[in-house]
């Protein structure tokens, strides 16, 4: 079941990712300025955002197969639709939708996890599963760059689709929902069947619940950064250094290689070195990445490997950190059957920093440069640190 969640919701990042990718030519074609573009980057973000919030409440009350299978298969249809636009209204409402259906990935994605694994094995596990998006992240740089060269910049959006397409069929055939499901003695993690709470119960335990409000802050401000990097980095790459497309795209796809490490060792590290701890390690390693994000503009001038090693270690700090933040440390803090949700709720707050990211840094590119663009980046880490760093002694609750 590890792996099974690891392919689904790490493909869900084929349809999300890839527009980084189809910027410049979507841009080029559609004359569109930063600014605008940035709308359309943060109508996914705001979207996402609430449908996590809602999404979180409904995967503790239907199916978590459903959903999942409703968000891969619709995120793969706007897509495609969204590459038939011309409009920038058009491209923001469709690509608001698709924020929306692919909302419908995480809360029940952890959902299932909760079912099947304990606590103190739970920052390994979760790690393990945010390796999958790291992996298909980079994947998503390489394919979408190489179908933008081939088909222009719509080939960013169909080939994902059809990929897509794939992993919901995989999914609706191997995920079992929980030990029980699977015909296996219940586990640790979920050992009772319960009576599922009321959207109501679930909605006031996880927003009286003050630890998750230090969590859900801290990501925003981590998101701001992290989609920085992964939805201007082609870009910035491209008008800083005149590279292709397709040769930007993949000097990126390193960053989501780096994230993969990060993300297992980070949750390894809780469980192995902190007895299920996870704010010291994400404090550390946000201090690292606004230390790098300010190093960031010069090193890229450095060459070639020079910038493959930054964006490596960037995505080290980058999904480290946010791999413990949206997924474990909700769970761990979450009050008894409300796991989804609070997972949904942190990552809500997440996606509306990210939103004003998005916005924020195509307004300063545009206006003042990189350069300062990059700095809102570091800064944004800085502060995710002094946040988290107020829940340094935390621990989950074992009965979680």
């Amino acid at each position: 079941m590890l792996w099974v969640l690891w392919l689904t919701y790490g493909s869900f990042y084929f349809c999300r990712n890839n527009l980084g990718i189809a910027l410049p030519g979507i841009g080029k074609e559609l004359n569109l300025d930063k600014n605008q573009l940035g709308t359309v980057l943060m109508a996914l973000k705001l979207a996402y955002g609430v449908g996590q919030f809602i999404n979180g409440q409904l995967a503790e009350r239907l199916p978590p197969r459903k959903l999942l299978a409703l968000g891969l298969l619709a995120s793969a249809g706007l897509n495609i639709a969204f590459g038939f636009g011309t409009a920038l209204y058009f491209l923001i409402f469709v690509w608001a939708c698709n924020g929306y259906v692919q909302a419908l990935g995480w809360p029940p994605t952890m959902k299932v996890g909760a079912n099947w694994f304990p606590p103190l094995q739970r920052g390994r596990a979760i790690g393990i599963i945010g390796t999958g998006y790291q992996l298909c992240g980079a994947l998503t740089f390489v394919v979408a760059g190489w179908a933008a060269e081939k088909f222009g910049w719509r080939g960013a959006l169909y080939v994902p689709a059809g990929l897509l397409v794939a992993s919901a069929i995989h999914m609706l055939v191997f995920l079992k929902e929980s030990p029980e499901d699977a015909n296996l003695e219940p586990s640790a993690a979920h050992p009772l069947p319960t009576t599922p709470n009321s959207f109501r119960e679930n909605l006031a335990t996880t927003l009286s619940n003050p630890s998750l409000w230090f969590v859900a802050v801290a990501l925003c401000l981590l998101d701001a950064c992290r989609y920085g990097f992964t939805d201007w980095g082609v870009t910035h790459l491209k008008e800083v250094q005149g590279a292709s497309v397709s040769s930007a795209a993949f000097k990126y796809a390193v960053l989501p290689f780096g994230g993969i490490a990060g993300a297992y060792l980070s949750g390894w590290a809780t469980d192995r070195f902190f007895g299920g701890r996870r704010v010291p390690v994400i404090t550390m390693l946000l201090l690292a990445l606004g230390a790098l994000a300010l190093g960031y503009d010069t090193v890229i001038h450095w060459g070639f490997g020079a910038s493959v090693t930054m964006l490596f270690f960037i995505g080290f700090c980058i999904f480290g950190p946010q791999v413990l933040l949206v997924g474990t440390l909700p769970v761990d803090l979450a009050r008894r059957g409300t796991a989804a949700a609070a997972a949904g709720f942190v990552n809500f707050m997440g996606y509306m920093g990210a939103a004003a990211g998005d916005k924020l840094t195509g307004h300063i590119a545009q206006d003042h440069g990189w350069p300062f663009a990059v700095k809102f980046w570091a800064a944004c880490a800085f502060a995710g640190a002094v946040v988290i760093a107020c829940l340094w002694k935390a621990e989950g609750k074992r009965e979680s």
